[in-house]
């Protein structure tokens, strides 16, 4: 279901605000210590709950007006005024990949919810001192959830169509995986964040070399651009620290580890390829 041109108009608004200040380049997941530290939040002692995808309804109206902006006054005035650099208007292309971005992302962190909730009743039944890092990594998802949530309906992208179907192999993917065991659940975690910190290190090198040909181009990056790229190193972030945890938690000992895995992983990427158009 291809976006209208009032979404796109809406979504190319998001990006032609653009700020001056390029972003440091990312990280891959091998070299994220150096990057991008990774600092534990401490973990929460709040319940796991339910959280429910939005669709978006947000109606805000943004302009999308490009060019120099300058003072107020005569031209004597403004003379030697310093102005600000114009902004460049999205591609078709570019629309089109920022608008994927931001559906297969919501889909990735809603299913990620689904898993833990699923997971954790047999794991923790079994072995009640994962409690609270099961519900730490919960509430990490439920937070990135959210955060797709608004940009979702702020933006006016549409969520993917498959709702449903990735709810439902979610959910049953948690379940599964947790009643095989501790380490089957961990290895299922270490699994999908091995795909979802790849694609994430994905989306952050093409946004990235999009501020570099704007900037080379003397375009001016707004801010709503580069908060779309922090927020998207700190998500990334987490879920490496949840790929961390389930290593830890001896996710190599599942049987059989390495068909367990592979299915997951090629999993992941069908979801995402199809999230991504669909």
């Amino acid at each position: 279901m291809p976006t209208s041109p009032h979404h796109q108009q809406q979504l190319g608004v998001f990006c032609s605000g653009l700020l001056a200040t390029r972003p440091s380049t990312s990280c891959s997941r091998t070299t994220r210590t150096s990057c991008s530290p990774n600092t534990r939040r401490p973990l929460s002692t709040t319940p796991v709950a339910a959280v429910s995808p939005a669709t978006p309804t947000n109606n805000r109206q943004i302009s999308n007006q490009t060019g120099n902006a300058s003072g107020s006054g005569s031209s004597t005035h403004n003379e030697g005024r310093t102005q600000s650099k114009k902004r460049i208007p999205l591609t078709a292309a570019q629309r089109e990949f920022l608008s994927s971005a931001l559906r297969v992302n919501q889909a990735g962190e809603l299913a990620a919810t689904l898993i833990y909730t699923a997971q954790t009743p047999p794991v923790v039944s079994r072995e009640p001192h994962l409690r609270p890092l099961m519900r730490h990594m919960y509430e990490q998802e439920a937070a990135h959830l959210s955060a797709f949530n608004a940009l979702i309906a702020k933006h006016r992208v549409r969520p993917t169509a498959l709702y449903p179907v990735w709810s439902l192999l979610a959910s049953g993917l948690g379940w599964t995986t947790g009643v095989m065991g501790r380490e089957a659940a961990m290895a299922c975690t270490e699994a999908v964040e091995t795909e979802i910190g790849d694609h994430y290190n994905a989306q952050i090198r093409r946004l990235l070399e999009m501020v570099t040909e704007w900037e080379t181009q003397g375009y001016e990056v707004g801010g709503e651009f580069k908060d779309l790229i922090v927020t998207l190193r700190r998500i990334r972030d987490e879920e490496l620290e949840h790929l961390d945890h389930a290593v830890e938690h001896d996710a190599k000992k599942a049987e059989p580890y390495w068909l367990l895995t592979g299915v997951i992983r090629a999993g992941c990427r069908g979801a995402i390829w199809v999230s991504e158009r669909v």
